[in-house]
């Protein structure tokens, strides 16, 4: 079955300065030509949500969707336009600033959810629940439009109030840190540069 790649760049980025953390550079790259190279191989394709910089998201050649809701509604709205726009049965989300992310993401979701016989799964680390890395059914656009006029949009709590299933990730918690802030930033970048992890 074929799935749809999302990458959830349309943030405020508070914690990180108002810096666009998808444009943000690792490693001499922008932090989303991490996710896009790691992504690719799983999907069939890849859409990216953003709300600002557009042309700069436009050059990596896929589209680029902005959220419908003038004020900020959070990642739900953004998975909102992603499923309008998915042509697949199921849509993948990842963040712009989890530039670790598994290489068998996808097909570990897909499994779970399929044997679980559900609509929506997310990834637990070992110890929490990542909500923004999802797996989710298109025929729950409907719910989670619902949830967003209503201005529920919460995404962790709208993913548990519809039975999605937790897929465990405990052996790869590593590929779900997140990068915050600057400081969180600067120690991942050191950390690579210490560590012998390929980012590709």
């Amino acid at each position: 079955m074929q799935v749809t790649g999302l990458i959830l760049a349309g943030g405020r980025s508070s914690r990180m300065e108002g810096h666009d953390k998808g444009l943000l550079n690792l490693l001499g790259r922008p932090m989303i030509e991490h996710v896009i190279e790691r992504l690719k191989p799983q999907v069939s394709t890849i859409l990216i949500s953003a709300n600002r910089h557009i042309e700069q998201y436009e050059r990596y050649g896929y589209k680029v969707l902005i959220d419908q809701y003038n004020d900020f509604r959070g990642p739900l709205a953004g998975i909102s336009r992603g499923m309008e726009n998915c042509e697949s049965e199921y849509l993948l989300t990842v963040p712009c600033d989890g530039p670790l992310l598994p290489t068998d993401l996808a097909q570990r979701m897909l499994d779970n959810l399929q044997t679980h016989k559900v609509r929506a799964a997310l990834v637990f680390d070992g110890r929490y629940k990542q909500p923004t890395y999802n797996l989710l059914h298109r025929s729950l656009l409907d719910k989670i439009n619902h949830s967003l006029q209503h201005n529920e949009h919460k995404l962790g709590k709208w993913l548990m109030d519809n039975g999605a299933v937790k897929v465990d990730f405990s052996d790869q918690k590593e590929a779900f840190i997140n990068v915050n802030t600057p400081d969180d930033l600067k120690k991942l970048e050191q950390h690579l540069k210490q560590s012998s992890q390929p980012m590709s």
